[in-house]
């Protein structure tokens, strides 16, 4: 069972900026590409933070000039790209980033940023290699792009996680269902069968946002019961 990983759904061109780009730079990166962040790098190209829509729309917010929504927003980053070069002059990317980045590694597995970008309340996250220089960018669109499986994928990589943790003869008795994601597994569980281990490795596979357990303990190994039971 394969788990995909973040270096295979990254984007390795990555727009930056660097700690003295400008505030009206950074506006025009911004609009120019159509993203809503990007990171800034020292001149080793290590991350020292991360520059948003945001950071830079709460500056004009504290002046009045902005208000929620993706088009006022965007029209506010546009003012800036378009403001005389003075009047943005002392804002940089260094006072504008939040700091330090949340970073991942290429090896890291798709399902492990989707849990930091959640528990972070973050779009995207800066790429880096094992001497923390950047390297890519990944979105929580390139994350959905994983998840959006179909369900006979789903179901495929399931039954291989089953038939890993499951002796070969109970393991062909085993139902597995996916629908939309959700993995119903049924059927006979022997005593050889580890359920919540093997529950545990239907979660892990990449797609699946529910596990239904269904398991029965297989009567054939029940333990008799003795005349002076009943």
């Amino acid at each position: 069972m394969k788990h995909r990983t973040v270096g295979e759904v990254m984007t390795s061109e990555v727009v930056q900026a660097h700690p003295d780009t400008s505030l009206k730079e950074l506006a025009r990166l911004l609009t120019s590409h159509h993203i809503s962040g990007l990171p800034v790098v020292d001149d080793d190209d290590k991350v020292m933070g991360v520059v948003s829509q945001t950071d830079l729309t709460r500056r004009q917010a504290a002046h009045g000039r902005t208000g929620s929504g993706r088009d006022r927003v965007l029209g506010a980053l546009r003012r800036i790209a378009h403001a005389h070069p003075t009047a943005t002059a002392a804002l940089t990317a260094r006072g504008l980033m939040s700091s330090p980045a949340v970073t991942v590694h290429p090896e890291q597995r798709v399902v492990d940023a989707a849990r930091i970008m959640e528990r972070r309340r973050i779009d995207r996250l800066p790429v880096v290699d094992e001497e923390d220089r950047l390297i890519g960018i990944t979105t929580r669109r390139d994350l959905l792009r994983v998840f959006l499986r179909t369900d006979e994928e789903i179901r495929e990589d399931v039954a291989g996680a089953v038939r890993l943790h499951s002796p070969a003869d109970d393991a062909g008795k085993l139902h597995i269902d996916v629908r939309e994601g959700v993995v119903t597994i049924e059927g006979a569980a022997g005593p050889e069968i580890n359920t919540v281990a093997l529950i545990r490795a239907a979660w892990r596979v990449d797609g699946v946002v529910g596990v239904v357990n269904r398991l029965a303990a297989d009567r054939r190994y029940a333990s008799p019961v003795r005349p002076s039971e009943v």
